[in-house]
This record gives C-alpha cells, sequence and structure tokens, in this order.
C-alpha cells in the first residue's frame, strides 16, 4: 500500500492516517459476544495468530495451504479491531473466541511448531482488495462440515498439492483483485473515541473524520443533512449530529459524545459494509481526495515550512497571529495561529490548513513580500516542494514567487544571473535566470527547476544570506 500511494504523491506525513498498524495486543472474548459468563484476555497478537492457526488448522498441510490460512486469520482480526466491530457496540472486547462470529481461540492450549515458525515471517501481513485500505473480513469454513461463501480450508490444502501458493490459492477464493499488504509499524490499540465529547467550536482532524462518516451515512439515510466538511465544528454539523441521534433513538443534543460517536462509527461500518467480505470498502483514491487538500496537525512537510514563514510574517502586521517558530513541524502552536488567520479571514477557525486558508495566506502573504526590497525579505530553508517549476506557470504556485526572490537576491551577487522581477511569474527571463544558475552550478541547462537545481539554489541562497547576517 505504501507504493500504491505513493503512486499517488500522497505526502509521508499522511500515511500514518491511511496505513493500517498491527496490534501490540489483542483482547479476546472467550465465548460468545453476549455470553455473560466467558471472560476476557489481552494476549500478545503474535500469541493470538498463533494459536488460532493451531486450533483451526494442521500442522501436516502444505506450507502454502497454512500461509494462505494463516493470512485470512491475520486479515479477520485485524478487520475486527480496525472497524472497532465489537467495542463501537459497547463491549470491552475485540474479538471473541467463538466460530459462529470469528474464529477459534483455544486459551492456554499448545502451539505447533510448524504453525508458529510461519506465524513469526507473517503474522503483520493482511489481506485487502486493490485500491482499499481495510483488511479484508476473510471469511472461511473447513469446506468439509461447514460451507461458506468464503475460503474452504480443506480446499486449500487440495490447491496446495496442485502447486498453489499462498496468494493463489486466496485468490481463488476471494477473487484476482485482491493482494498481501504489510503493516507499516505495531500500534497500541486503542478507541477511536477523542477522548472528550466533540462540539460546536471544536476543530482538527477528528471532527473532519466525523463529518466524513456522516456524510456517507446520510447517503443510505437521507434525512441527515450534507455537512461541508472542513474540520470545524459548526452549527450546521451540530444540526447534522442531531437528526442523526434522532434517527438512531439517541439523546438529541448535537454534541458528539463516546456513545454518539461510536454509533456513528457503528452504523458508518455497516453502510460500507467493511466487517463483511462484500466491503463497498475505504478506497484509498477516495480517501487521497479528501486529504490531499488538507495539512494534519502533526505533520512534517516541506510545505510547512513556508506556512510557518507566512503566518511569521503577517503576525507583524496582524496582532492577533502569534507567532510562530519555523521548524516545520505543524504542532499545536502552528495550529493555534492558523486557527487565528482563519478568524481574521471570516473562515471556520478549525486550525487545519484547507485549499481556501492555504490561497488566502499566501495571497496575503505575496501582497506584502511583492511591496517590500529583495534585500529585505530572507527566506528560510525551504526543502524541495515536490513539484518542478518551468517556463508558464504562474502565481497559483507560491514556489515560484519563493524562487524568484532566491534568483533576484543572486543575480546582486552574481553578475552571470540576469536580474529578475520577482512576481511569482515563470516568464522567460525567470527562466534565462534559472539557466545562468545552473550553469554557474554545473547543472544540466534546462530551464526547468528540478529537485537538483532547488537544492543548490537553497544551499547557495542560504550560504549567502547566512554570511550577509553574521
Amino acid at each position: 500500500m505504501i507504493q500504491e500511494l505513493t503512486d499517488f504523491n500522497l505526502p509521508a506525513d499522511m500515511l500514518p492516517h491511511l496505513i493500517v498498524p498491527f496490534p501490540v495486543e489483542i483482547t479476546v472474548h472467550l465465548g460468545a459476544p453476549d455470553d455473560p459468563n466467558a471472560l476476557n484476555v489481552t494476549v500478545p497478537y503474535l500469541d493470538y495468530i498463533k494459536n488460532v492457526g493451531s486450533s483451526e488448522l494442521y500442522p501436516t498441510w502444505p506450507e502454502e495451504a497454512i500461509r494462505a490460512n494463516l493470512y485470512a486469520i491475520n486479515s479477520v482480526a485485524m478487520n475486527r479491531i480496525f472497524t472497532e466491530w465489537y467495542r463501537s457496540r459497547g463491549y470491552d472486547f475485540d474479538i471473541t473466541s467463538s466460530t459462529a462470529y470469528d474464529q477459534a481461540y483455544v486459551h492456554g492450549r499448545g502451539i505447533f511448531d510448524t504453525i508458529a515458525n510461519i506465524a513469526n515471517e507473517m503474522f503483520d501481513q493482511y489481506v485487502v482488495q486493490e485500491g482499499h485500505i481495510e483488511p479484508l473480513f476473510t471469511t472461511f469454513c473447513d469446506g468439509r462440515i461447514a460451507q461458506c461463501n468464503g475460503m474452504a480450508q480443506w480446499g486449500t490444502v487440495e490447491l496446495a498439492n496442485q502447486g498453489y501458493d499462498a496468494l493463489d490459492i486466496l485468490r481463488y477464493y476471494y477473487g484476482d483483485n485482491i493482494r498481501i499488504e504489510q503493516s507499516a509499524a505495531p500500534g497500541v490499540i486503542v478507541g477511536t473515541y477523542p477522548g472528550r465529547p466533540l462540539t460546536i467550536g471544536d476543530s482538527g482532524i477528528t471532527v473532519f473524520r466525523m463529518q466524513h462518516s456522516l456524510n456517507r451515512i446520510s447517503d443510505n439515510y437521507p434525512a441527515i443533512p450534507k455537512i461541508t466538511i472542513t474540520g470545524y465544528y459548526d452549527d450546521q454539523t451540530a444540526n447534522a449530529v442531531r437528526v442523526f441521534q434522532e434517527v438512531f433513538g439517541l439523546p438529541a443534543t448535537g454534541i458528539v459524545d463516546e456513545e454518539t460517536w461510536y454509533y456513528i462509527r457503528r452504523i458508518y461500518i455497516a453502510v460500507t459494509r467493511l466487517g463483511e467480505l462484500t466491503s463497498e470498502g475505504l478506497l484509498i483514491r477516495d480517501l487521497i481526495e479528501l486529504y490531499s487538500s488538507i495539512i494534519l496537525e502533526g505533520g512534517n512537510r516541506p510545505v510547512v515550512v513556508l506556512i510557518q514563514y507566512f503566518l511569521d510574517l503577517l503576525s507583524i502586521f496582524y496582532p492577533t497571529i502569534p507567532a510562530v517558530q519555523i521548524d516545520g513541524y505543524y504542532g499545536p502552536e502552528t495550529t493555534e495561529a492558523v486557527k487565528a488567520f482563519q478568524t481574521l479571514m471570516g473562515f471556520p477557525p478549525s486550525g487545519i490548513v484547507d485549499q481556501q486558508t492555504w490561497n488566502a495566506l499566501y495571497g496575503t502573504a505575496y501582497g506584502i513580500l511583492i511591496n517590500l526590497p529583495i534585500e529585505e525579505i530572507y527566506l528560510p530553508s525551504i526543502n524541495f516542494l515536490g513539484l518542478e517549476y518551468s517556463e508558464g506557470m504562474g502565481r497559483y504556485y507560491p514556489g515560484i514567487f519563493i524562487l524568484e526572490v532566491m534568483l533576484s537576491y543572486l543575480s546582486t551577487q552574481f553578475p552571470d544571473i540576469p536580474p529578475i522581477e520577482a512576481e511569482g511569474i515563470f516568464d522567460v527571463n525567470t527562466r534565462n535566470a534559472v539557466i545562468a544558475f545552473q550553469n554557474m552550478e554545473d547543472l544540466t541547462p534546462t530551464g526547468v527547476v528540478d529537485e537538483n537545481t532547488w537544492n543548490a539554489l537553497v544551499n547557495v541562497y542560504q550560504s549567502l544570506r547566512n554570511n550577509s547576517t553574521a
């Protein structure tokens, strides 16, 4: 999935929001979900996979059959955790040991070495459908006594004996559009509830996600009004929450308390069928479209330096905007400055930099910078922004203005670089200045600012400016 996300040019700091970690531990209910006499046990996740494998499979089966089954076992468990299938229903466990609901787990049983050795290699790998994020709920049964729409365990033995490998076996049962995904890192299982009720005035990624879930639910329940997804909990959001609560018989407060949060989660999982083999799925492309226009708190991206630079500049002219440290980390200090800027602009103060906020931020900062002498503009060190610049590109790209500021300053230090106006428009004059700089640095004189040219510009500019202020 990481490669698939990279294909979409998704920034790396957004990956944790889209990649499923494998759990460090799992809490198993030793019986049917509503059995009041059944105990809960919390065990290391790898031990759980080995236990289920030893309870469901025979160690004498062909290795590829065992692998295929362990992939399915792991995917079922990770789906239950990912969807909060039981916790969203008020239970205090992640999965049951009942094969009528989940898969076999026998607490304290012995583990087969063959199964344990294979599980050691693959316990963090699970089944996904192409283009999806959620672990597939890989339904399976023995295929002799019980029949199901998913994988037949004894059938995997026959296929393995015919030369099928584990992935071929899984595709035989679940379709050609599935593959094996590997978790990025282990994670402690915690509920998605943000820890306190959400209400009018709250903002951030939790509000953003809740709004997205409500909008999808409204496709199935049209009485719930659509929301403009901003990450800011406004009157419109409160009204949608209130209607949701009325539809599902909850106290209609318009506040997302823990009960409402998990009810939203539960209904969202139901309408998208994320906990079923026929899952509608969390599509990577849809989520990238949703996330790509925002900067998430906690992010560390080259553009964050620009955001902080613009905010710090504006703090000089607008007292309500606090100064920020330009460190490239989108932390609470930056969030508060963004909220202050959004309030100043009359936007919902979400603290999230969406496209509207970004356009206004750059436009306001540009209006100040364009009127300053080049010598008075001191840029921070800005890493390559991931976009090559060439002739014909205009003011929609802040990187072009930054590029021209650097080139304009360098032209005062190096006679071979022609002077240009820093206007944010990549015209023929900008192209000629780029070529002159590339020749000076022994780079291929293309007139296009690629990563190598950008990095060289930053290094030379920073070296000169640092020396001039020393």
